[in-house]
């Protein structure tokens, strides 16, 4: 019987497949995470399940004890590797079991999730992935401690609804649509926006 890391292990095996597609054009454009590119993306993926301890204490250190700083230096020791090596590195990490300190197995998930739409969403590739996933995720991107931990503001009011799960949450003028569209938009994405309907729209968006 599977858990919870099985789920993981197979988006980022199906990732690291939609990666190995990709044009040398693809992988240096724009995704939709700030300034990084497709392969920073998947560079950023690898950090949690590759980098040991020596690693991410001295990029603390130079970081002096800025996490997304650090994070973005072994984000660039990772971008600087071939294409190739990182879908490969992809698919030989994908069990990993890492979770940031105090938080569950849903944050890989989530992280799995939002950076593949990062990928697809600009390159106008297939989301294809089962809706079914997103619900945890959702769960995850609406509560407080984790918002926090993904460097988002706190949630508005709004009552949010997806049209392809049964699911719903907080109170408030009313969102409705796709799962994906509302979890990028959670996530400080309105790359979706536009599938999104009802009164909270701008309140969530321009957040």
């Amino acid at each position: 019987m599977g858990d919870n890391f099985d789920l993981i292990a197979r988006e980022r095996r199906a990732l690291a497949d939609l990666l190995a597609t990709l044009t040398p054009e693809q992988w240096t454009a724009p995704s939709l995470c700030g300034a990084w590119t497709v392969k920073d993306v998947a560079a950023h993926l690898l950090v949690g399940p590759t980098a040991g301890l020596p690693e991410f204490t001295w990029a603390m250190f130079r970081a002096r004890g800025r996490f997304h700083i650090a994070n973005q230096v072994m984000v660039r020791n990772r971008s600087a590797l071939a294409a190739d090596e990182l879908v490969q590195l992809l698919r030989d990490h994908a069990e990993s079991r890492f979770t940031p300190p105090g938080m569950d197995w849903r944050v890989p998930l989530t992280d799995v999730l939002i950076h593949r739409e990062d990928i697809a969403v600009p390159l106008g590739l297939p989301q294809d992935r089962p809706v079914e996933l997103w619900h945890y995720a959702l769960d995850l991107l609406v509560h407080p401690k984790s918002r926090k931990a993904f460097g988002v503001p706190p949630l508005p009011a709004v009552t949010l609804s997806a049209t392809d799960l049964d699911w719903s949450a907080g109170l408030g003028p009313e969102i409705t649509g796709p799962s994906s569209a509302i979890g990028l938009a959670l996530s400080g994405r309105p790359a979706l926006a536009d599938r999104l309907t009802g009164e909270g729209v701008p309140v969530l968006t321009q957040t």
